[in-house]
Formats: structure tokens, C-alpha cells, sequence
């Protein structure tokens, strides 16, 4: 059946808001700033079997759905086939009906397969066929997905002990888009563990040939990897924070022996831990100053809550939350404590629980400094909050605290070649919006300079922000 649904104007309301998206917003690039997409595909552009491979594999998104749907665990993660996994998949997608994913799953058949049809079990082994054969064919290799959807730029997610040797293959190929790293040295400050934290150690010493014993030969070997991605293109930071922001005072001596019970295998409390992170995160916000990089910071997610689950399937595999603790506090000091010191680079905050929308968006507006537009910038709606509402209420929130004007817009935060429609999807909306408010007389109708804005919220400030 012909998808009533994903049309022209799909989320469009008004005749301006459907001018500003098919004249100004729908022609411009795509720099996607942050992602989980794996560079070995890139580099090698990977051609997919079949459409689960590309759409199922990896996506807890999916994953949640289904497993809400009464899906067992073996057409989900498990060993059933490829056809059967996608099979279950098309028995819950009618059942997603007011789920971001139901708009996500056709936006994605419509763009890059031209499949215009409403996935549900009826049409499920047409669309499976069909889209199986664009991508084993080669016509929509990673790289051909890519440039499908205007993609011209890409930030990747990697740890600082990864070579960085696909990234380097990438370079050297004839494909003009740029993939770059960018830094997430999240298992470098994560001492909740001991015995985690020193496999970690490990691999680090392994990747800079330093012999880590004292603490000052973990942050000489930690900046080493810092300066190597600089070298290999790096410009953008990225920190996940599971906890306010770590702000304890700690002097160097106390530090030391901080990292020393560590090392020893001994767990620490949670005083140390404090103290241990808050030395770290400043010192890795100093670095970023002083390469000029952007800083990232998602703030908000309670990971791995069903331990069960995890043992079972795994890590980041749908058993997340969003979390509920209070930061607004720590988060002034630890910017406040870098502008003190000159140290504070561009950065932006992403929260994942929307009641934190206006703290996060007045926050930002004490550390604006005039040298840059929009230095500080409240980040997109992620995650949980990557749909409708959630981006409607980043918008306004932005809106009524910010500059809008000053957006650098949307990104994927995705591990799917696919997903790149939640771009489109964000920029339907923020159309939607700035139509919605001239429709009301809130907004002049000068097209001219809403579409200037417009186009500099989907790609041109994002391209003058970064330095990719």
C-alpha cells in the first residue's frame, strides 16, 4: 500500500513551512558532528547482504520495540535468520504507531531505497527483497548511502588507545567526504571499577609504548594519544557523563595516591572517585582549549539497569535509561572553573532528561563570551529525545533562552547508515515551527532572513563552529 504518510509535505503545516524545507533546508549538506558509525565500513564501503544487516543489526532502538511486542530474544539479538529477524521486525512496526520509529522506518524506505510502501507483514518479504537487492548489489554501498544523503562531513566516536588506522586507510581513498575521529575518553576517567580501569591502563600503556606507573605517566601517555589525534584530523571531544559533573578539589599528592590504591587493584570509594574524575575532565578540557578542539558533553544516561539483560544479550544493547539526578550546580563550577582560567573551549551540552531543557539552555548563556557566535551551544535533542516532542521542546527551550539563530543544528548519534533521515526528520520540524510561528503573526514573513537562519541551523553554522 502507497504510504499515506511519508509525502512532500510530511510535518509541514503551513505554506511558509513548506517553502523554508523544500527551498532553503531539504538542498543543504549534511555535517553530522557526532556518531557511532564504524570508520572499517567507511573505509572499506561495506556492501550489505540484505536490509537486516543494515537496518536491525546493532539497533536497540529496534531492539526495545520488539522486545515490547512480545518478540523473543532469538529474532531480535539471537540466532534466528537474517529474513526472520526482519520478519519479526514487520510484525511490530504497525504496533509502533505514535513511536518515532514508525516515521523513522518509512522516512528510511523512502530514502535511500525509494520504497514507498508501509512496512507491516503483508509487504514485508516485497520490501525485504527489494531493498535487500540495492544494497547487495553494491548500487548502495556505505559510501553511496552516504553521498545519497548529502552527507559531506563525519564525526566518528573512538577511544583514545584505537589506532586510528581506518580513519588513515580512508584518506587515502578518491571518497570526498571527510570522516574524521573525534576523542571519547570516557574508560579513562571511569574508576568505579578497579579491575576495569586497569585493563584499561593496560591498553593504553600497549598503545604508547609508556610504562604507566605513577600518575603522571598515565596523563603523559593519555596526552600523547590526545596530540596523535590531532594529528590524524581530530578537532571534536566527546564525553559521556553518568553523574553531575565531577567538581571535588584534589591536590596533586592525594592524586597520586589515589591512582596508586587503583593500580594496586584496591577499589576505591567514592570520595576518590570523585576526586580522581574532577582532576581528569578538567584536565582533558584544558587540552581541548589548547588544540582548539569543540567539547562535547551528554549528560543523563542510567546505563545497563537490567543486569540480567546485559549478561545475556550485552552492553548498549536497549537496557538504558534516562537518569534523574541534578547537575545544574556542578555544571556552573566546572565551566565557571575553566573561564577563570582561559581554558574554556567551544562546548556543547546535550541532556537526555527534558525537564533539564531550560537549565541547560540558561546555562549556556553565562559562558557566551563574544568571540565566536554561539560558543556555547545547547545540544540537539538525543536518544531518547532524538523525536518530535523532544526536538520541539530543545527548540523552544533554545528559543526562549538563546539564539536559535545560532544552532548548529542536528546529528544522527547513531550506529546506522540509515539514520541520517533523522535529519530530515529535524529539519521538517524546525520548518514546521518558524512556518507555524508566522502563520500566528509572531514572526514577520520575510523569507529572506528565515531562510538564512534555517539553512544556518541545517549546515552553515555547523560548518563554521568545526573545524573539519
Amino acid at each position: 500500500m502507497e504510504n499515506p504518510i511519508i509525502h512532500p509535505d510530511f510535518l509541514m503545516q503551513s505554506d511558509v513551512a513548506r517553502e523554508l524545507y523544500h527551498d532553503y533546508a531539504a538542498p543543504m549538506p549534511i555535517i553530522d558532528y557526532h556518531c557511532h558509525l564504524p570508520a572499517q565500513e567507511i573505509a572499506q564501503d561495506r556492501v550489505y547482504k540484505n536490509l537486516t544487516q543494515a537496518w536491525l543489526y546493532g539497533d536497540h532502538y529496534k531492539w526495545r520495540a520488539m522486545r515490547t511486542n512480545g518478540i523473543g530474544e532469538k529474532y531480535i539479538t539471537g540466532a534466528a535468520s537474517d529474513w526472520e529477524k526482519f520478519e519479526s521486525w514487520s510484525k511490530t512496526v504497525p504496533y509502533t504507531v505514535r513511536n518515532p520509529l514508525y516515521h523513522w522506518t518509512h522516512l528510511e524506505l523512502v530514502k535511500p531505497f525509494g520504497i514507498k510502501e508501509i512496512l507491516n507483514p503483508r509487504s514485508a518479504r516485497r520490501i525485504y527483497d527489494n531493498a535487500s537487492e540495492q544494497l547487495s548489489s553494491g548500487e548502495l554501498s556505505v559510501q553511496a548511502i552516504l553521498q545519497k544523503f548529502n552527507v559531506v562531513k563525519v564525526c566518528t566516536t573512538d577511544d583514545p588507545v584505537d589506532s586510528l588506522a581506518w580513519h588513515q586507510a580512508f584518506t587515502k581513498s578518491d571518497c570526498t567526504i571527510a570522516v574524521k575521529p573525534a576523542w571519547r575518553p570516557d574508560k579513562a576517567l571511569d574508576v568505579r571499577n578497579a579491575g576495569g580501569f586497569n585493563a584499561y591502563v593496560d591498553k593504553l600503556a600497549e598503545a604508547t609504548a609508556v610504562d604507566i606507573i605513577h600518575f603522571e605517566d598515565f596523563i603523559n601517555a593519555l596526552k600523547q594519544r590526545h596530540e596523535y589525534f590531532h594529528r590524524n584530523g581530530c578537532r571534536v571531544s566527546d564525553h559521556g557523563l553518568e553523574f553531575p559533573f565531577p567538581v571535588e578539589e584534589v591536590g596533586e599528592k592525594e592524586l597520586e595516591i589515589i591512582f596508586n590504591t587503583i593500580r594496586g587493584g584496591k577499589e576505591l570509594n567514592r570520595k576518590e572517585q570523585a576526586k580522581f574524575m574532577s582532576a581528569m575532565l578538567f584536565e582533558l578540557a584544558v587540552w581541548n582549549h589548547e588544540k582548539g578542539w569543540v567539547q562535547q558533553f551528554h549528560v543523563g544516561a542510567l546505563r545497563d539497569v537490567n543486569t540480567k539483560g546485559v549478561q545475556n544479550v550485552g552492553q548498549a544493547c536497549g537496557f538504558d535509561s534516562i537518569a534523574d539526578f541534578n547537575y545544574a550546580h556542578s555544571m556552573g563550577l566546572f565551566l565557571n572553573r575553566l573561564e577563570e582560567q582561559g581554558k574554556l573551549t567551544k562546548t556543547i551540552i546535550y541532556n537526555l532528561n527534558p525537564r533539564d531543557n531550560e537549565m541547560v539552555a540558561s546555562m549556556i548563556g553565562n559562558f557566551q563570551d563574544g568571540s565566536v557566535p554561539g560558543k556555547m551551544q545547547f545540544g540537539s535533542g538525543w536518544w531518547f529525545l532524538d523525536q518530535k516532542d523532544g526536538m520541539e521542546k530543545q527548540i523552544n527551550a533554545l528559543s526562549n533562552q538563546g539564539l536559535l539563530s545560532r544552532f548548529v543544528g542536528m546529528l544522527t548519534d547513531s550506529r546506522s547508515f540509515l539514520s541520517f533521515s533523522r535529519h530530515e526528520y529535524f529539519r521538517r520540524i524546525l520548518c514546521n515551527l518558524i512556518g507555524e510561528d508566522v502563520k500566528n503573526g509572531e514572526l514577520p514573513k520575510d523569507m529572506e532572513l528565515l531562510g538564512e537562519i534555517v539553512q544556518g541551523i541545517c549546515y552553515n553554522n555547523a560548518e563554521a563552529y568545526f573545524d573539519l
